[in-house]
């Protein structure tokens, strides 16, 4: 799902903003980061179920150093990506054009 996701966000095509994709942040590499919102979109699998306190630490700690994140699953990229651009216009503070 991640490379889905990916041709929309590549070529700063969501709202003109920088996307990297597999970007390193500490100790942790995330699914995607825009640098001028400092916004970190990750895309949690089946694998994530069972993986909380990983997460949560994850999480702690990207936060803890500025950064805001955001999670959807793979299900919401698949059945509802419309949806997840949205939220992201939002979270970005983009315009719904």
């Amino acid at each position: 799902m991640e490379r889905r996701l990916w041709r929309h966000l590549r070529d700063r095509q969501l709202g003109g903003l920088h996307f990297r994709r597999q970007h390193p942040i500490g100790p942790y590499i995330v699914d995607f980061y825009c640098s001028e919102r400092g916004l970190i979109v990750e895309l949690d699998g089946e694998s994530h179920n069972y993986q909380a306190e990983y997460d949560e630490a994850r999480t702690a700690f990207l936060e803890a150093e500025g950064y805001h994140l955001v999670r959807f699953t793979n299900a919401d990229v698949r059945d509802n990506l419309e949806g997840v651009l949205i939220t992201l216009k939002s979270l970005l503070g983009i315009g719904a054009g």
